[in-house]
């Protein structure tokens, strides 16, 4: 009898994994980030993201078609779906905005605080209680925040204001998601890569820039398809490994952002920005970790804010 000995599990296998899903899904969403900084210096902001989105809604078509129209007509709360569209659409220009003359890094920095924001934000708009050792990791991230700003008068310039204004609009993406639980994910993401499509349609006309060569118009294409095909993978990702596994993966983004920003634009990471990230990312994960930890102990005992 021979005994075949091979390795555990292919690579094959392990980019099919949650983790391996979640990770390539943030590499590509920190390869998304790195075209839009590159393009939008360029090509102009509405220009951009017009052509991103119609790329984007091309690649999802299929996957609305296969479950029906329907799913567009019917949709729940309606004004909160709106308000989402809104905050998703300020979301995505305030970051091509941000990234236009801030490191990649610094940009990312601000986008990874939005859990805090989430998590301070909770108990006045969710109701959800929050006790004093997430109060403390609240804290904890605004003080990270607060040290990558630099506190000075550079802090007040107009692209880091832009990038925090962007950051609770993000956050406000997260808030109504939790509230918006029973909207498909594809939904949810056609409507706001077309509610910011239109705003850039109206944008267009007035920054266009002439696009040279087919190999331009391209590469204004795959930012969408780049940006989709990230989406689907962190969805993927998360149907297929429970949340506590999958979800601190998204914090590689940073990795990727420090590397694409040193190679790409010869960005150098500041000390501040470094102590600063550590201290949101530091804090997020112990908000994540902590909330898992309730809903565990929920299960089987009456809630406790702690």
């Amino acid at each position: 009898m021979t005994l075949r000995i091979g390795p555990p599990a292919g690579i094959r296998g392990l980019l099919l994994s949650g983790p391996g899903l979640m990770l390539l899904g943030m590499l590509m969403f920190a390869l998304n980030d790195a075209m839009g900084k590159w393009l939008v210096a360029s090509y102009g902001l509405g220009q951009v993201i017009l052509l991103r989105s119609v790329a984007a809604v091309v690649i999802l078509v299929p996957f609305l078609w296969k479950d029906g129209w329907t799913t567009l007509r019917t949709v729940e709360r309606p004004r909160l779906q709106a308000a989402r569209v809104f905050f998703s659409t300020l979301e995505i220009f305030c970051f091509y905005y941000a990234v236009m003359s801030m490191p990649l890094a610094d940009v990312m920095t601000y986008w990874l605080a939005a859990p805090i924001y989430v998590a301070a934000l909770s108990p006045l708009l969710l109701g959800e209680k929050v006790g004093w050792r997430r109060w403390s990791a609240i804290a904890v991230g605004f003080v990270g925040v607060v040290i990558t700003l630099e506190p000075s008068s550079a802090m007040f310039t107009a692209p880091a204001l832009i990038s925090i204004l962007g950051t609770g609009a993000f956050a406000f993406m997260l808030l109504s998601g939790r509230s918006l639980r029973n909207t498909p994910d594809k939904v949810l993401v056609f409507f706001q890569i077309s509610g910011a499509g239109l705003v850039g349609l109206a944008m267009a006309p007035f920054d266009w820039a002439p696009l040279g060569s087919p190999g331009a118009l391209v590469m204004l294409c795959l930012l969408g398809i780049v940006a989709m095909g990230a989406h689907i993978l962190v969805n993927r990702a998360l149907k297929t490994s429970d949340a506590a596994t999958v979800a601190p993966l998204q914090y590689t983004l940073l990795i990727w952002a420090v590397v694409f920003g040193f190679l790409l634009f010869d960005e150098v990471p500041r000390l501040t920005m470094v102590i600063g990230a550590t201290l949101i990312v530091g804090s997020g994960l112990f908000i994540f970790f902590r909330e898992q930890q309730l809903k565990r102990r929920d299960r089987v005992l009456p809630a406790v804010p702690e």
